[in-house]
């Protein structure tokens, strides 16, 4: 006799055998699906991280924050005073040099058709256009007097020579001037220029400068005259409070105990916003242990800003991490699912609530740090709180975007509230990043660095460069200007030649735009 119930019974398990089998497969095959759209985004797809709009219209701020028996604010009117678009040609030539070229009629022609009667200048007729000088090359000989006296020369043994005074050469017994130097910096570490397209662009104006020469220029300069003064700015950098770390792959083909196809690193430290004087500096090593920050920043003690490479969490000072880098979690499991599914699903909601403390950061960009302080913990530290239960909620597959989103937004999250500590802090490394991009964007051109000199010596060019940028100075101009000065400079003189420094010339300094639509008056209401 068959036994129906255990015949029913192996049906009904291997049923929901199949069943969860094909539930795995079909969640496999989203994730495969998300993956696919993920890649051609990535590949094919806008980079940009700004956030709609439209989505600031999402939330329902009115509601939550309304208070029917606070009292009405004072109202102020803000009334500005607009010129008109012709002063903007004026405050942007304001700057440059003018040449006037006048035109006038010959004195015979100057009389009247009708009359005969002499003419008068009545007014002038004014076009300006932009004129653009280029570059010249031209030899330079400086010729220094020898003296010595005739007296001496007929009636003692030991006759003096005097000679006139004259500047250090910025490299002894070399062709290299300081405008020499500080252009070809120029051209690769703010223009993107490879030594190779330099080469040649030397050669049209009738120069052979091969690059090793220009390598062994840039070498030199930077450990004699540019690395005393980046050891003082990163004196300088470690008595700050608030700073922002990132790093960087870079190639250098000669390392001892390496492939050339190995990558070594470019880390990068900077000061935060609230810094008086802005300070960058690059700082190159052979692989991404945490030693290497550990050790550069070893007399720090305060908040770093990092994204969420464990190497930070290491170091001895209270680690921010980067709500940006957390964001970009949700916006690729975004970009993962078909646009039909977009509106209303889960990373759409996490991308909204990331959205609304980003909305506040702006709204209170303008205050001191103290008021900031006060306001993020009424306002923005309980929305903030709320987004981690809320994720912590959600009942997602983990290999799914949505899910190793949602897992890496936990993991940071002791580290991401504790932008919460102060005000100095900020959301997101964004500081760093946007540091580094120069660095980035030159290797794509320069692609690799040939030596570990060569490396270390872009690193502090890097740095005199992009802190020269951050405090308003023009780089060629301020490299010019140190490769004048540091060889003659004692030692003592040298805090006075940083980019913030008094003994800075102002022709090294950018000019002063005048913010245009921003001249008025508040008066209150």
């Amino acid at each position: 006799m068959i036994n129906t119930t255990k015949t029913t019974d192996n049906w009904a398990l291997i049923l929901s055998k199949k069943d969860a089998r094909i539930a795995e497969l079909e969640a496999l095959v989203k994730y495969y699906e998300g993956q696919l759209l993920l890649a051609k985004h990535r590949q094919y797809g806008s980079s940009s991280e700004k956030m709609n709009p439209g989505q600031l219209n999402l939330f329902d701020e009115a509601e939550n924050t309304a208070d029917p028996e606070r009292s009405e604010p004072d109202l102020e009117e803000i009334v500005y005073k607009r010129r008109k678009q012709k002063g903007k040609r004026e405050d942007d030539l304001s700057a440059l040099p003018t040449e006037t070229i006048e035109y006038v009629l010959p004195e015979e022609d100057r009389n009247c058709v009708e009359c005969g009667g002499k003419l008068h200048t009545m007014s002038h007729d004014v076009r300006r256009e932009l004129e653009i000088v280029p570059a010249s090359v031209k030899v330079i000989e400086y010729k220094r007097a020898v003296y010595s006296c005739r007296a001496c020369e007929k009636n003692n043994d030991h006759v003096p020579i005097v000679k006139a005074p004259m500047p250090e050469s910025v490299i002894k017994g070399s062709l290299a001037s300081p405008s020499t130097v500080a252009h070809i910096m120029y051209q690769k570490y703010v223009m993107c220029s490879p030594l190779y397209r330099q080469e040649k662009d030397w050669e049209r104006q009738g120069v052979y400068l091969n690059r090793q020469t220009m390598a062994n220029w840039v070498n030199r300069c930077s450990a004699d005259w540019l690395e005393p003064l980046y050891d003082r700015m990163q004196l300088k950098l470690l008595t700050s409070e608030v700073l922002h770390a990132d790093e960087t792959v870079v190639q250098v083909l000669k390392e001892p105990d390496k492939k050339p196809q190995a990558s070594s690193y470019m880390w990068l430290y900077r000061t935060s916003g609230d810094a008086r004087h802005p300070i960058v500096l690059y700082d190159y090593q052979v692989s991404r242990e945490h030693i290497h920050p550990k050790l550069f920043l070893k007399d720090f003690k305060g908040y770093l800003h990092a994204d969420g490479y464990a190497g930070y969490h290491a170091l001895p000072v209270t680690i921010i991490a980067c709500w940006v880098h957390m964001r970009r979690k949700f916006e690729e499991s975004l970009k993962a699912m078909p646009e039909a599914d977009r509106p209303g699903s889960l990373a759409q909601q996490a991308l909204n609530r990331i959205a609304r403390l980003f909305h506040l950061e702006t709204l209170w960009a303008g205050l001191p740090p103290e008021e900031r302080y006060e306001k993020r913990k009424s306002v923005s530290m309980p929305l903030a709180e709320a987004f981690f239960v809320w994720i912590e909620g959600l009942d997602v597959l983990p290999k799914m975007p949505i899910g190793q989103a949602r897992k890496y937004a936990l993991d940071q999250r002791p580290r991401l509230m504790n932008v919460y500590l102060d005000g100095r802090c900020e959301l997101s490394n964004n500081r760093a990043e946007n540091s580094i991009r120069p660095f980035v964007v030159g290797r794509k051109n320069w692609l690799f660095c040939d030596t570990q000199k060569g490396a270390k010596a872009s690193a502090v060019v890097y740095s005199m460069i992009e802190t020269a940028k951050e405090n308003g100075l023009k780089p060629y101009d301020y490299l010019k200007f140190l490769f004048e000065t540091v060889p003659q400079a004692t030692t003592g003189a040298l805090d006075s030649l940083l980019p913030w420094g008094d003994a800075v010339p102002m022709h090294c300094r950018m000019p002063v735009k005048a913010k245009e639509g921003q001249h008025g008056e508040k008066k209150r209401a």
